[in-house]
C-alpha cells in the first residue's frame, strides 16, 4: 500500500515500529507501557504490528550491578543474555491487559544473508502474525559477534521492514523529528517532510546522546533510505508520540517513500 501522507498510517496493513534503548529502560521505562498501549490498540483494530526493540543490554546493567555500559563482547553478551528474557517478560506482562500474546523473535545479520534463514524468519512472522501474536523483534546479542552485529536496531528495523514487506516503519527515538542540526543548538528547525529526491548533506548530524543506545539520527537516516527504495514509508519521532503517529496525527518527520511503479 502506498502512503500519502499521515493520515494513511492507521489504514497501512502491516507497519514495523522500532523503539530505543534508552526510550524504554531506566528513568523512562514507564513508557513500556505507553508503547504497548499504543500497538496493542492498532493490532486490535486490525493492523498487524512488528515491534522491533533495542533494550536488553540496558536491562541487564542494573540486574548484574553495573552502572555503564561495557566495551567488551563477552560482557555485552552476558548482559543481553539477563536482560533479554527480563525485557520479553516485562513486554508480555504488558500485553496481557490487552489479552495479546508476544513471540519472542531473535535475530543476526547473516540470518538476512542468506536466502534459507531469511525466508524461514519471514515465514514465521507471518505465521505469529496470522495467530494474533505480536512479534517482538531484537538483535541476538548474545551469540552475535562484532564483525556480524547490526550495530544498531535501526539497521534491523529497517532490514525486518523489507524481509516482511511492511507498509510503513516508525523509527521511536527521544527526538520528536529530524533537525537540520541536533535539536539542543540554537537556532535547529524540525524538518517535517522528506521526499526521495531531497538532498540531506547539509544537515548536522550528531550521534546518540544516550549511554546506552548505539544510534543516532545517521543510523536512523540510513534506515529511512534503505526502507525507502523498497517503497516504504519511514516517520520518525519520539516514542511520546506513539499513539498519535499509529492513529494518524501529524507528527514527526515522514520520509516519503520511493515509488516502485
Amino acid at each position: 500500500m502506498k502512503l500519502s501522507d499521515h493520515r494513511d498510517i492507521p489504514k497501512a496493513k502491516r507497519v514495523v515500529v522500532k523503539v530505543g534503548s534508552s526510550s524504554i529502560t531506566g528513568a523512562n521505562e514507564k513508557n513500556l507501557d505507553l508503547l504497548v498501549a499504543a500497538i496493542a490498540n492498532s493490532a486490535k483494530n486490525g493492523q498487524e504490528i512488528i515491534l522491533v526493540t533495542s533494550g536488553a543490554i540496558a536491562t541487564g546493567l542494573p540486574l548484574l550491578n553495573l552502572t555503564e555500559k561495557p566495551t567488551d563482547l563477552a560482557t555485552k553478551q552476558a548482559l543481553a543474555s539477563v536482560g533479554q528474557s527480563k525485557l520479553m517478560g516485562r513486554y508480555e506482562s504488558s500485553l496481557e491487559r490487552f489479552n495479546i500474546i508476544a513471540g519472542q523473535v531473535l535475530l543476526t545479520a547473516g540470518d538476512f544473508d542468506q536466502a534459507e534463514t531469511s525466508e524461514n524468519a519471514s515465514k514465521a512472522i507471518d505465521r505469529l502474525l496470522e495467530l494474533k501474536v505480536i512479534p517482538i523483534v531484537n538483535e541476538n546479542d548474545t551469540v552475535a559477534t562484532q564483525e556480524i552485529a547490526f550495530g544498531d536496531n535501526d539497521r534491523l528495523a529497517s532490514l525486518v521492514a523489507v524481509l516482511v514487506k511492511a507498509d510503513a516503519l516508525i523509527l521511536l527515538s527521544d527526538v520528536d523529528a529530524l533537525y537540520d542540526r541536533p535539536p539542543t543548538e540554537p537556532g535547529s528547525q524540525k524538518i517535517e517532510w522528506v521526499e526521495p529526491e531531497d538532498d540531506l548533506s547539509t544537515i548536522k548530524i550528531g550521534g546518540s546522546a544516550s549511554s546506552v543506545g548505539t544510534g543516532g539520527a545517521e543510523t536512523k537516516l540510513e534506515a529511512a533510505k534503505y526502507a525507502r527504495e523498497y517503497g516504504i514509508t519511514v516517520l520518525l519521532t519520539s516514542i511520546d508520540n506513539v499513539s498519535e503517529v499509529l492513529s494518524g496525527g501529524r507528527v514527526g518527520t515522514w520520509f516519503q517513500a520511493k515509488d516502485l511503479q
